[in-house]
């Protein structure tokens, strides 16, 4: 009788589960919904970063603190707290400022701070993440094709597996305003359609010419954005992670790791007072 009871279950939540086409629409839906209601909060944001050798040893690290504040377009966010250092002669140097170059040639420097203004600083995007780098949005998923793979738990609520991909881009094509760059797995929140977390890898490899003739590689590139429900209808990406492994003109070689947390998100009432948003359980 158990298992009668538990096959008919399985087969009213098939029955009742959309297809992927509706699951998709509404996402982007609600994604612009809750992006909208997400400027009206401040909140606090950490990084850490780090530039790793070849054979393992930390060649500069950065721990930074972020004040940010939302706007219609992108971002505003002032730095209130920053630590620094960077691996010189067997000894770690300590400095007190993003983009400080202890040499002529500094790559290292160069690239980590590229990496904290691109991930986290991109005007484009509503809370300072590029959009193309997560394809939930209704302009990025005409980027990609979706597969529903199933249903799944995920912190108590029922979700959505949903893979993705690039559409085919002609043979030789490698721009990617038009197609997407990305491959991974998204958990889609079964009542709210929001995503609980995406995992993103990069879908295409440089061409092989290009590393031949400029020793530039980039293998591993990849993120992991994990969101929080706030409010109904409120959901915040609270942390990023990624780590990838970078090469350049032959001789330099560093692994690259961001981790990005959100926190202390507060939103500014009518009489400009700060109220904390907690998260809803």
């Amino acid at each position: 009788m158990k298992l009668i009871l538990l096959a008919a279950s399985f087969s009213i939540a098939a029955a009742q589960t959309p297809d992927i086409d509706t699951i998709m629409h509404r996402v982007a839906i609600n994604q612009a919904k809750s992006q909208d209601a997400r400027k009206d909060y401040i909140y606090r944001q950490n990084q850490l970063l780090r530039m790793i050798r070849g054979g393992g040893k930390l060649a500069r690290e950065e721990r930074r603190e972020y004040a940010v504040v939302p706007k219609d377009r992108g971002i505003s966010r002032e730095l209130t707290k920053f630590e620094g250092k960077y691996e010189s002669n067997g000894k770690y140097v300590a400095y007190a400022e993003p983009g400080y170059h202890y040499k002529g040639l500094d790559l290292d420097s160069d690239l980590i701070d590229d990496l904290s203004n691109d991930l986290t600083d991109n005007q484009d995007g509503r809370d300072g993440l590029s959009p193309d780098l997560f394809p939930l949005t209704y302009h990025q998923q005409l980027k990609y094709d979706f597969k529903l793979l199933g249903t799944a738990g995920d912190r108590g609520r029922q979700v959505y597996r949903v893979s993705f991909e690039p559409k085919k881009r002609p043979r030789g094509h490698f721009d990617t305003d038009d197609c997407g760059a990305w491959k991974g797995e998204a958990l889609i929140d079964a009542e709210e359609f929001q995503p609980h977390t995406i995992s993103t890898h990069l879908a295409w490899k440089i061409p092989v010419a290009v590393k031949t003739l400029l020793g530039t590689n980039v293998t591993g590139l990849g993120f992991n954005l994990a969101y929080r429900k706030f409010a109904d209808g409120l959901w915040f990406p609270v942390s990023v992670g990624g780590e990838f492994e970078f090469r350049a003109v032959f001789f330099y070689k560093r692994t690259m790791t961001v981790a990005v947390t959100n926190s202390d998100f507060r939103r500014a009432d009518v009489n400009s007072s700060i109220a904390y948003a907690t998260e809803d359980k």
